[in-house]
């Protein structure tokens, strides 16, 4: 099931994808809180300058049991995203979806693909493993992590500004959004896209291709 936003962020979101998907400039738009920090320059003086939100360091079990943390995804952009293999609703076409642009960038070492399990109970490393399977994609390009409620809720929420939940009113008894989120090799959000609807997904993959561009510049 698909959240509603009733969060602020969803204007934050909404104006970075109409900023996104009118562009046809080299960069895209960094998403999240900033703050405004003061720093010394090289000649002595003072001055302001621009902090953006980062992913923080993270550690979660993989499909196969191996340690994934941020710096698996160093020097790397990544696209992320929050799922439950027992899902009946937009998971199986978030993951669909998302397939076409690891199809797309499958060769290509600069691009990864993240997705954390926010079913704690059952979604184990085994699980992801076969799911992963499934879908046709295990491998170390595409990342499937499991962890503590605890971290894998507070990352989502937090730093992802991804709304999830369990629900027990819920027939799948969790809630979740289909966002997928883009991070540059900074840990920064640069986009997030409905990974239910496929003209969101579409710009989702312009946007790789910008952002790589922007990073060789």
């Amino acid at each position: 099931m698909k959240l509603n936003f009733s969060l602020p962020t969803s204007f934050l979101f909404a104006l970075a994808l109409f900023v996104s998907s009118c562009q046809d400039s080299k960069k895209l738009p960094i998403l999240g809180p900033r703050e405004a920090v003061t720093v010394k320059n090289s000649d002595g003086s003072m001055g302001v300058d621009t902090v953006y939100k980062t992913i923080p360091a993270f550690s979660f079990l993989n499909q196969d049991s191996v340690l994934v943390t941020n710096d698996t995804f160093k020097d790397k952009i990544y696209i992320a995203d929050f799922f439950f293999t027992s899902c009946t609703t937009i998971c199986p076409t978030m993951h669909r979806n998302m397939k076409t642009i690891f199809e797309e960038y499958k060769d290509n070492p600069e691009v990864m693909f993240l997705s954390h399990t926010i079913d704690f109970k059952y979604d184990t490393p085994s699980v992801l493993k076969k799911y992963a399977q499934k879908l046709g994609v295990d491998g170390p390009k595409w990342q499937f992590v499991h962890g503590s409620k605890d971290s894998v809720y507070k990352i989502a929420e937090k730093d992802y500004l991804v709304a999830v939940m369990e629900d027990s009113t819920n027939r799948d008894g969790y809630i979740h959004q289909g966002w997928l989120m883009l991070i540059d090799k900074n840990k920064r959000l640069r986009g997030a896209y409905d990974g239910t609807d496929d003209k969101q997904v579409a710009q989702l993959k312009k946007d790789v291709a910008i952002l790589l561009a922007e990073d060789k510049k």
